[in-house]
């Protein structure tokens, strides 16, 4: 019996070992696993523990991920609704908004948020919305507004030309009578989208 329990200690000292050295070694990456598993040592770890460390690793990436797939159901939901008037694809949009990522401060998941509000504006073609959308994001960098407000915004202004000029006062750009004139003479003649470019253009230079 005494030889029994020496070996039951010295194996368990041993797995002890191995099972600390492996928690050691994943903190580095798992810090709030580890923690865990440190707290509960080689015995029972319990299922709650791990469950609640593994989450917190990987709760984010789930988070992520259900988000993505919400952003891309409404971007379905927003062409299937529209009947794709304004020429711009899933694929499309969802290309831009992964390039765009790339070189500007937001998730790609956000930049696609705010696509599928610009493409609510039914006026806004295919054509401009690149420049759109990437007018948005100057647009939030600059005023320190979120994507979503500045989309409603710049989409209003792009769908209205006219009223848009107005309206875009409100947030200090104040296009001048000349261009004002222009955006009147490009409605009045049916060309919206050279009236869009010169609101795009003001806000780039401002922007």
């Amino acid at each position: 019996m005494p030889n029994e329990v020496a070996i039951h200690i010295r194996a368990d000292d041993k797995a002890s070992g191995v099972f600390r050295g492996v928690a050691k070694e994943a903190h580095s990456s798992f810090g709030s696993l580890t923690d865990g598993l440190a707290k509960v040592g080689f015995g029972v770890f319990g299922l709650q523990q791990i469950a609640g460390a593994v989450g917190g690793v990987f709760g984010g990436l789930i988070a992520d991920a259900v988000e993505a797939e919400k952003v891309s159901a409404a971007l379905n939901a927003v062409l299937k609704s529209t009947g794709g008037v304004a020429g711009v694809t899933a694929e499309m949009a969802n290309e831009l908004a992964d390039a765009l990522s790339k070189v500007a401060p937001f998730e790609d998941e956000a930049i696609l948020g705010a696509e599928n509000l610009l493409l609510t504006f039914t006026n806004i073609g295919k054509n401009v919305f690149p420049d759109a959308i990437e007018t948005v994001l100057d647009m939030s960098q600059a005023l320190g507004q979120d994507l979503k407000s500045s989309a409603i915004q710049l989409g209003k202004a792009l769908q209205e030309p006219v009223e848009g000029a107005s309206a875009l006062r409100r947030v200090g750009v104040a296009l001048t009578d000349a261009q004002e004139k222009q955006i009147k003479a490009f409605v009045g003649s049916g060309r919206l989208m050279e009236a869009q470019k010169v609101i795009l253009g003001e806000l780039k230079t401002e922007f």
